[in-house]
Parts: structure tokens; C-alpha cells; sequence
């Protein structure tokens, strides 16, 4: 088999996954992204990640054709590198990976980009080499990554599409990245606990709003808690704002939506979305929104078509 490699570096989860030209999977691995101390920590975990994933697949590491990357941002393409990622700790500066990587598999041909834009690559390659989408992540984070005219945007040093630190509310709660009033400060899955102890105000709730995460607010919404309903209300609101947004950027015909807090609870997220969106749109023309990433693997397996195409995900061009 000639080995291709796609590597997914998230701010929960490290995953890699080694495939053929077609981008059949031959051998995965997962691992949970270290803490740090530092971001050489956690590049060692990547390349463990890495080497796992290649002996799973019964080849060695240095048979490896071409590699892409998906990563957490912000991005210093040149460098090869994520620097200051919003998501993990402020010890964690930057984290090496194009060089390291490079020096493992023996290859020069790896393509670096934000885990989002990774997404864009995989929905274009794997499904119908759409030219015009954006792939959405509504996870630890939100990200985005989008195709424009059947080109994959990466901007400059790699950094196109975060609308995760798009402002929504000027004054606005804080966001992990130093900001205030992002999108992602409300809908992030690491901040929604926060938003709902921003929000209560002597509610009745069955949450325990001292231990809480995002999985227990949709839960407790579902569960027909009010006070959790007006939570996972308010996130719909922003999403769809934040999604406007997006179709006003860059005019996709579909918005896929992946990442944990849309894969977990689908109908909560996805629904508000559809339903608001009409009414913040003014191009014409509102988008498929559509639920993708149901495994979990929608990153890792567009680092793999980033490494079978060359970076454009253009199934043209494996």
C-alpha cells in the first residue's frame, strides 16, 4: 500500500489515521491532547499518535508519501507551527509540527492547516467535491473552514475562517483567546458552563452550577428544565448569527456542521440554525446546513485528502 497520512491535533483529542490513495483507512489511533506543560509535550504526543497509527496500519513511518495536518489555531504557517492556542493552557506558547513530523516520516510533502479548513478539505473530498461550502466546527471551539470557487481558503500564515473570535456582542463576555463577545465565548463547548452561570439569576434548575458542562445543559434542556432551555435557546441565536455571518463571507450552498457539541446533540444546534437563519440572510440565497462528522473523524480524515490531493481536497486530484 502507498501510505498517506492525516493527522487531527484538537484541543481535546489527538488523532491519526494512515490510508491509501483512495482514502480507505488502514490503521488509527487516538489519544487524549496533553495538557502541556508545554507545546513540545504535546507535539511527542502527536508523534506518538503517529507511530501508533502507522504500526495499526502495518507500515513504518518512513514509507509515508505525503502528510497533511489539522490543527487547533492560530496558525504561523511558515513556521510550521500553533501558536498561543485559545484552548489550552497559557504554558502551551507554541507547538512545533511540521518539522518534527517532517524528520518521522521522511517526506516534504505536508500540508499544515486549521482543523476547520482540514473539515473543508474532507466534506469537499469525500463527499461531492462541492465548490462553494464551508465546514463549521461547534466543539470545544468554533472554527470554520471554507472552499470558495472550488478553492480551498487558507489566507495569511494559514489563518482564514476563524470566525470563532468573529465579534457577535462588542461588550460581550470574555473569550479564552484575551477577546471579548465572540461567537465562541458563547457557544464553545468550554464556554458554555460560564454562559449559563452568566445567564442564571435565581432560576430554579436541576443543574449544578458549580460542576457543569455543556453536555448536562443540552441534557437538562432536553430533559424539559426551563432554565436549561433558555440557555441552549440563547446558543441557537448565536449560532445563527454566526452563521449569517459566515454565508455573508463567503456565499457557500452548504454549511456542513460538525464537531462535538453539533454531533452530540444534533436537533438543538442544527435546528435553531435552520430556522433563524432566513431571516439574518441578505445574498439571496440561504444554505444547506447540514449535520457531517458523525464519528467524530471529519478532521483527521480531510488531513488524509489534504495529504492524497496535494491540500486542495479537489478528488480530481488524487
Amino acid at each position: 500500500m502507498v501510505a498517506y497520512l492525516g493527522v487531527d491535533l484538537g484541543a481535546t483529542t489527538i488523532r491519526a489515521v494512515v490510508g491509501d490513495r483512495a482514502g480507505q483507512v488502514a490503521g488509527t489511533h487516538r489519544t487524549p491532547t496533553p495538557r502541556g506543560p508545554t507545546g513540545v509535550a504535546i507535539t511527542e504526543a502527536v508523534l506518538d499518535a503517529v507511530r501508533e497509527a502507522c504500526a495499526d496500519a502495518g507500515v513504518d513511518p518512513e514509507t509515508v508519501v505525503a502528510a497533511g495536518i489539522g490543527a487547533v489555531g492560530p496558525l504561523d504557517h511558515d513556521a510550521g507551527a500553533t501558536v498561543r492556542p485559545a484552548n489550552l493552557p497559557a504554558g502551551v506558547d507554541r507547538i512545533p509540527l511540521v518539522g518534527p513530523l517532517e524528520t518521522l516520516v521522511s517526506t516534504d510533502r505536508l500540508y499544515l492547516h486549521n482543523d476547520a479548513t482540514a473539515g473543508a478539505i474532507g466534506e469537499r473530498f469525500f463527499g461531492d467535491g462541492e465548490d462553494h461550502l464551508v465546514y463549521l466546527t461547534l466543539s470545544t471551539g468554533v472554527g470554520a473552514g471554507a472552499v470558495v470557487d472550488g478553492h480551498v481558503l487558507s489566507g495569511w500564515r494559514g489563518n482564514a475562517a476563524e470566525v470563532g473570535h468573529v465579534t457577535v456582542d462588542p461588550e460581550g463576555r470574555p473569550c479564552g483567546c484575551g477577546g471579548a463577545g465572540h461567537w465562541e465565548a458563547y457557544c464553545g463547548g468550554a464556554n458554555v458552563p460560564g454562559y449559563a452561570r452568566d445567564l442564571h439569576d435565581g432560576d430554579a434548575t436541576s443543574l449544578d452550577l458549580a460542576d457543569l458542562d455543556a453536555a448536562a445543559v443540552f441534557a437538562a434542556a432536553a430533559d424539559g428544565d426551563d432554565f436549561a432551555g433558555r440557555v441552549v435557546d440563547r446558543i441557537g441565536r448565536w449560532n445563527a448569527v454566526g452563521v449569517a455571518t459566515l454565508v455573508h463571507a463567503y456565499a457557500p450552498t452548504t454549511v456542513a456542521v460538525g464537531g462535538g457539541v453539533a454531533r452530540n446533540n444534533p436537533e438543538p444546534v442544527l435546528g435553531p440554525i435552520r430556522e433563524r437563519l432566513p431571516a439574518h440572510v441578505h445574498v439571496g440565497t440561504v444554505p444547506d446546513v447540514r449535520l457531517t462528522d458523525r464519528d467524530g473523524d471529519a478532521v483527521v480524515r480531510g488531513a488524509l485528502a489534504s495529504a492524497i490531493t496535494g491540500g486542495t481536497g479537489d478528488p480530481a486530484d488524487r
